[in-house]
C-alpha cells in the first residue's frame, strides 16, 4: 500500500524561468539539484541516452515537487487546455487567495478568472499557469 505522496514531477522547458516561478514566487525552496545521465536513469525511463536536469523542491508544509528539464528526448507537446486528459494541475493551499493572486499579477503571471468563492463556500479558488504552461490551481480555505 502507498504510504504517501513522494513528489510530483513536473517537466520543463526552461528550469531558469521555472525556478523564478516556484521558488521566487510561490516559496518553495531548492532541496538538490542533479544532472542524470547513464545506465540507471536510462533503465527506469527505459529509454536510450537520457540527459535530465532535475531540481527537488519542498514547500513550506514539506510537500515536494520536482522540476525536469530534459536535454535529451525534447518533446514540443503543448498542454492548451485544462481538459486534456492527463494530469493537467496541481493544486497549492494559500492563506490569503486574493493577495497572492495580486502579488502574482503584479509579477506578470496569467490567471484564468479572479478569485472566486466555491459553490458551497467552502474555499476561494483561481487557476494561474506556471512559465512551461502547467495549470497552478491557488485554494484558500475560508
Amino acid at each position: 500500500m502507498v504510504k504517501n505522496i513522494r513528489h510530483t514531477g513536473i517537466v520543463v522547458k526552461n528550469l531558469e524561468k521555472s525556478l523564478a516561478f516556484y521558488r521566487d514566487l510561490l516559496g518553495f525552496k531548492v532541496e538538490r539539484q542533479m544532472e542524470e545521465k547513464g545506465g540507471y536513469i536510462d533503465k527506469v525511463l527505459a529509454l536510450e541516452g537520457v540527459s535530465v536536469t532535475t531540481v527537488k523542491m519542498k514547500a513550506p508544509d514539506g510537500e515536494m515537487i520536482e522540476l525536469l528539464e530534459y536535454h535529451s528526448h525534447l518533446q514540443e507537446i503543448e498542454v492548451d487546455q485544462i481538459t486534456d486528459i492527463g494530469i493537467r494541475h496541481v493544486a497549492f493551499t494559500v492563506d490569503n487567495l486574493d493577495s497572492e493572486y495580486q502579488r502574482l499579477k503584479d509579477a506578470g503571471i496569467f490567471f484564468n478568472s479572479r478569485p472566486e468563492v466555491s459553490p458551497d463556500g467552502y474555499a476561494k479558488v483561481a487557476f494561474c499557469r506556471a512559465p512551461e504552461g502547467t495549470f497552478i490551481e491557488l485554494v484558500e480555505v475560508l
